[in-house]
């Protein structure tokens, strides 16, 4: 069966992560995604590399393995917006979408004639969502920003990392881009809720979504801690700040992330630990105490660790259901026996390399069939196609495609 927004058409604007990952979900869920790039450029992404995809003689191609993660299920058709037939192309392509997402500087579109006020005259019914760094207005509003700065501005790397009093303490940033990340899945929500919200009223929206705006909303329980005790959250390496014990420990041979949720999963550890008397000890007995204990509790706890092989405290503590896990390095999670029964990695046909792996959507409907039959597209790929679509001519097609417009 189609998927859940196969009636659904996006016109892409964005570049690099936030917006192009807010697409790669809705063309996931089956929209009609057409990714507008620059000629002969393109989203600055396929360039981010090595790692690039091999064609079939063994050699790389355009496409970064950065560009690759985020662009799945997307049509690319090439347009030069500095030009009026460019606009015009756009235009057109925004007349004929439901949502369009874009993240230029805060008023560059406005220039093209390309911005929400221009164009919901053509199309009432376009939900346009604009992503930027610092959102539309602000004293910084102009400004670019990238991931990682957001990181830090927001406040995440200050309760990331070891602390600074031992080995390897400081600041750290998160191993994946994460604000884009949340950014585009905050995107994605909201984009769909102005669909929802159309069908009522028969009129699109303006969003405006900003990534230190996503950040700061985000802290979660790191920010509601402080706002709730007036105290400054710090780096405790894995150490939770609400839950104890959570944190990695070093076995006889190897290393295993120790979740513990509840007293009553602290009491099944206290007995496979073969230590059932701490169960009793008012120190210990409830999460509390044991978060203002967790300087005498977790240092034994790193001594009995040591005592037995990782693959014998997995086990034990498995059988007995107090959540545990060896760190597992990114070829051995595509090795895990559930990543696999959950197929979450697949192939797709490719134009030049043949086939390019891919990590699936974690969405899974009853109804409803994600369509994974369309890779990460070649620059330029359907230029030709979209445009016919249209109803340009081939002609008018081909004179634009010798004047630099696409």
């Amino acid at each position: 069966m189609a998927g859940p927004l196969s009636h659904i058409k996006v016109l892409d604007l964005s570049r690099i992560l936030a917006g192009p990952w807010s697409g790669q979900v809705l063309a996931d869920l089956g929209a009609d995604v057409v990714k507008v790039e620059r000629p002969k450029v393109g989203d600055d992404t396929r360039s981010w590399g090595p790692p690039f995809l091999k064609d079939a003689a063994g050699n790389d191609t355009r496409e970064s393995g950065y560009y690759l993660s985020a662009n799945r299920g997307k049509r690319s058709v090439t347009v030069d917006l500095n030009t009026e037939e460019g606009q015009q192309i756009v235009r057109a392509l925004a007349a004929q979408s439901d949502i369009l997402l874009e993240n230029y500087k805060v008023g560059t579109l406005a220039k093209f004639g390309l911005d929400y006020a221009s164009l919901k005259d053509i199309n009432p019914r376009l939900i346009y969502c604009s992503v930027t760094g610092f959102g539309q207005d602000g004293p910084k509003a102009e400004n670019a920003a990238y991931d990682f700065m957001i990181q830090a501005m927001g406040g995440l790397m200050s309760v990331t990392g070891e602390r600074d009093d031992l080995p390897g303490g400081g600041p750290q940033k998160v191993g994946v881009p994460i604000v884009d990340l949340m950014t585009g899945m905050y995107t994605s929500v909201a984009v769909l809720a102005a669909l929802a919200r159309r069908s009522e009223t028969g009129l699109g929206d303006y969003i405006d979504i900003g990534m230190l705006d996503v950040m700061v909303g985000s802290v979660a329980n790191q920010g509601m801690n402080y706002l709730v005790s007036g105290e400054t959250p710090k780096r405790n390496g894995n150490k939770h700040p609400n839950i104890q014990p959570q944190d990695v420990f070093a076995c006889a041979d190897g290393h295993i992330v120790l979740v513990v949720g509840n007293d009553g999963q602290f009491a099944k550890f206290c007995e496979v630990a073969g230590r059932p008397e701490w169960v009793a000890d008012e120190r210990f007995a409830t999460n509390g105490n044991r978060v203002r204990n967790r300087d005498v509790l977790l240092p034994m706890m790193v001594q009995l660790f040591r005592e037995r092989p990782m693959g014998e405290w997995a086990t034990q503590l498995d059988e007995a259901g107090v959540p545990c896990s060896p760190i597992n390095t990114i070829p051995q999670v595509f090795e895990d026996e559930q990543v696999k029964h959950r197929k979450m990695l697949i192939d797709m046909p490719h134009p030049t390399a043949g086939s390019v792996p891919q990590i699936r959507s974690p969405m899974r409907f009853t109804t409803a069939e994600l369509a994974f039959d369309r890779a990460p597209p070649l620059l330029g790929q359907h230029t030709n196609e979209v445009l016919t679509g249209l109803g340009f001519d081939e002609e008018r097609i081909a004179q634009w495609a010798r004047d630099g417009v696409i």
